[in-house]
């Protein structure tokens, strides 16, 4: 009896032994568990530390694959844009030789007819010329040679200096002088070198697509009322044809030239009053941008720099403008009267004012107003 008592205590103890080693060994792990996890977290931190850090650049951090994916996608889909401006213009004009231009000679007095040649094909030849120079040329970008290139900032892409007004566009992967934006539509920077020409070829094709709009209004009108009469009568022909007797005759059909001439019309109209309404109103953002001398990108960083100033109690100027007529001139180009035939109402390759690089006053501003602060 005895010793099967010595023997179940034996057993008793060994059991909470082998409870208690258990016991210290999983404390142990779980507290070299803690210690790696601190230790990691440490290292985390301490290679990702920056005192500039804040929850913007952590969301620019995890969209940067979004922005990967979207600029070789707009890089891509440049190509097509372009064809696509190419292919519904060509389009436009083709119905306007072949559909409207044959009626205007034959219904209009001479006065309307010298007045729609005269004023179409200007139209187009500016469209056409603005277009193709802000396709092909180059924004404009910072020299190669970066020793005595003035930066006022870093580029944190390009690792060189950057002038003032320059910015680094991630679709083309190149800093642009005077950048406004990447246009998909030009499937090129709009820069120093070619924001005239693409705000020009921006306003006059607003201007053809209005002159289009209002010139078709009344074609539009009858050809889209022809077209219900011709639903109207293929629906009376399908009901007479399943219902013919010998002493009824089907309504008579329209021909496949008429279909066409009326549904050109349509579409004609249609698409350039969108076009009209969707670009007047990107044209007049411009507009009013060029008014204030800055760019797209300058708007954000001015409005900025304006409130931050504004809660100190003090007033920011943009050092870029000289005036809203006098940031025209430079705009444009125009430093005498007649510049503004040769350089704005006819085809002008003249290049801007300055090279992009520094901001000298232009020869055409009057005076200058010297700003308070400068960004």
């Amino acid at each position: 009896m005895r010793s099967r008592q010595r023997m179940f205590a034996a057993v008793m103890r060994l059991l909470l032994k082998c409870l208690r080693l258990g016991r210290r060994r999983h404390f142990k792990l779980v507290r070299q568990a803690e210690q790696l996890w601190h230790y990691g977290h440490l290292c985390l931190r301490s290679l990702l530390y920056n005192s500039f850090t804040n929850g913007d650049v952590v969301l620019d951090s995890l969209f940067e694959p979004i922005y990967w994916l979207v600029d070789h996608v707009t890089r891509w889909f440049g190509v097509v844009f372009v064809a696509l401006v190419i292919g519904l213009t060509s389009s436009i004009v083709a119905i306007v030789y072949i559909c409207l231009l044959p009626l205007i000679l034959q219904t209009y007095t001479p006065a309307w007819i010298c007045w729609h040649l005269a004023y179409g094909h200007w139209n187009l030849i500016m469209i056409v010329f603005h277009y193709y120079m802000a396709i092909t040329t180059s924004p404009g970008h910072p020299p190669q040679a970066k020793d005595d290139l003035t930066g006022v900032s870093i580029c944190r892409k390009c690792i060189a200096p950057k002038p003032a007004r320059t910015h680094h566009c991630s679709i083309c992967n190149r800093c642009v002088l005077k950048m406004d934006h990447h246009c998909p539509w030009l499937n090129n920077c709009v820069g120093h070198y070619n924001h005239r020409y693409f705000f020009s070829f921006c306003l006059f094709m607003t201007m053809g697509c209005i002159y289009c709009s209002i010139s078709g209004w009344e074609m539009f009108r009858d050809a889209y009322a022809a077209i219900e009469r011709m639903k109207l009568l293929e629906k009376e022909r399908l009901q007479v044809a399943a219902n013919q007797t010998y002493y009824q005759t089907p309504p008579p059909t329209f021909s496949f030239r008429q279909r066409a001439f009326h549904k050109s019309v349509v579409y004609l109209w249609v698409l350039c009053s969108s076009v009209a309404l969707a670009l007047g109103a990107l044209t007049l953002w411009h507009a009013a941008l060029i008014t204030r001398g800055e760019t797209s990108i300058e708007r954000h960083i001015n409005k900025k720099e304006r409130q931050r100033l504004q809660k100190k109690g003090k007033v920011f100027r943009n050092p870029y403008s000289y005036g809203s007529w006098d940031n025209w001139k430079v705009f444009l180009g125009v430093d005498m009267p007649r510049h503004w035939l040769t350089r704005v109402l006819l085809p002008s390759p003249h290049l801007p004012h300055g090279t992009g690089l520094s901001w000298d006053l232009p020869p055409c501003v009057t005076k200058q107003r010297a700003p308070l602060l400068a960004i």
